[in-house]
């Protein structure tokens, strides 16, 4: 019997898209393995069940090749997955020219050169739909850069014409915005988001440090995170303007996990330079400082070093595997819990939710236990 695959159209074949393809390969080439994964199956979707059937871009240096060449094309790095006999992925599919909108930022076009665009494509509607549908693609995944806020908008709406799921991997509000969600719950669709909270990230654990300043009853006084790292996501973020958003999503991330209050001057978490020697490695700095018993102060600095592109890869690898077994299923309700386990900014319905009441909801409701949206069972 052949082996369900979901059919994923990506948008922007950057760093992480690469990282995607090379783990998707790494574990198609050993289905028994499950070391590095959250969830290893999906219903019936392993880890090697992606199948990238369409993809787009702007870069010259990666449009118009095919997909598993243009992974590694461009200002696009080693990204430390061991390449060993990995099968290409995405072989036969040729990258297109997408619109480029506002997608391409002045810091990214230092380093790029926007491909011409070709004819009956650039911010042509139709055209991109049509490709969608004759890819016969389940689910869209957006990769586009920080900043891409019309871009991301664009994408969204027209994977709600084309009929497919949509997965809102950067920090654009999207599956946080009411009207949106209203749009994909009403057309049946997963709509997953908003930005990566990465597999074990800055984020992640940040929250995990001030959810335990909470549980354990010791007052939060302030905070910060600093991450620095050297692939093109950090140098399209010399770009101040591009984020605002970036800024809110990581800090509400963190902020939802603390039961107190905290004034907006103590708390600052956010991309703060471009070190290029890094490449695709990240580092992140994070201090609490807070109060326990009788007033006594405590303090706390851990540093993470991570692999930036798989350690986003680890969780879209799930969340796109989930989207397709809600549409198998007819139960678009879990995208919500979907999207506060695996992302910064999910709905504000779910964002205070701890990290782990969200896995438990999404457990139980991958081996069919209930619909995630009833609790209780229907």
């Amino acid at each position: 019997m052949d082996t369900p695959l979901v059919r994923v159209g990506i948008i922007g074949v950057g760093n992480c898209a690469r990282a995607l393809l090379e783990g998707t390969a790494y574990y198609r080439s050993s289905p028994d393995l499950t070391a590095g994964l959250m969830f290893p199956q999906v219903g019936p979707y392993g880890a090697g069940a992606l199948e990238p059937v369409a993809a787009w871009d702007v870069d010259v240096e990666k449009v118009g090749k095919d997909l598993w060449s243009a992974r590694a094309a461009g200002q696009n790095l080693d990204i430390g997955i061991p390449q060993g006999d990995l099968l290409p992925l995405g072989a036969d599919v040729r990258v297109q020219r997408a619109p480029t909108l506002d997608g391409a930022g002045f810091r990214y076009r230092e380093r790029i050169t926007l491909a011409a665009d070709q004819p009956g494509t650039g911010d042509d509607r139709e055209t991109i739909i049509e490709q969608i549908r004759a890819a016969r693609v389940d689910v869209l995944l957006n990769y586009l850069p920080v900043g891409s806020q019309d871009a991301t908008e664009w994408w969204a709406d027209v994977a709600l014409a084309a009929g497919v799921g949509f997965v809102n991997n950067v920090p654009v509000f999207i599956a946080r915005k009411d009207r949106w969600r209203k749009a994909f719950r009403e057309a049946g669709l997963p709509l997953i988001g908003d930005d990566i909270k990465s597999q074990l990230g800055a984020t992640y654990l940040h929250r995990t440090l001030v959810r335990a300043f909470s549980d354990r009853g010791i007052s939060l006084e302030r905070t910060y995170q600093l991450n620095v790292g050297g692939n093109m996501d950090f140098y399209n973020m010399l770009e101040q303007e591009r984020l605002a958003s970036k800024r809110q999503s990581k800090t509400s991330a963190v902020t939802d996990a603390y039961d107190g209050d905290l004034a907006g001057d103590n708390v600052h978490i956010g991309p703060s330079d471009f070190v290029p020697f890094l490449g695709d490695t990240k580092k992140a700095f994070i201090r609490c400082e807070g109060r326990g018993f009788g007033g006594a102060p405590i303090e706390m600095e851990i540093q993470l070093t991570v692999p930036d592109s798989p350690n986003s890869a680890g969780v879209v690898i799930d969340a796109a595997r989930i989207a397709k077994l809600a549409m198998d299923r007819g139960d678009t309700a879990v995208d919500e819990w979907v999207s506060a386990w695996l992302f910064k900014a999910p709905p504000h319905a779910v964002a205070q939710e701890s990290d782990q009441i969200a896995r438990e909801r999404l457990v139980r409701w991958t081996a069919g236990e209930h619909s995630a949206g009833h609790p209780g069972g229907r």
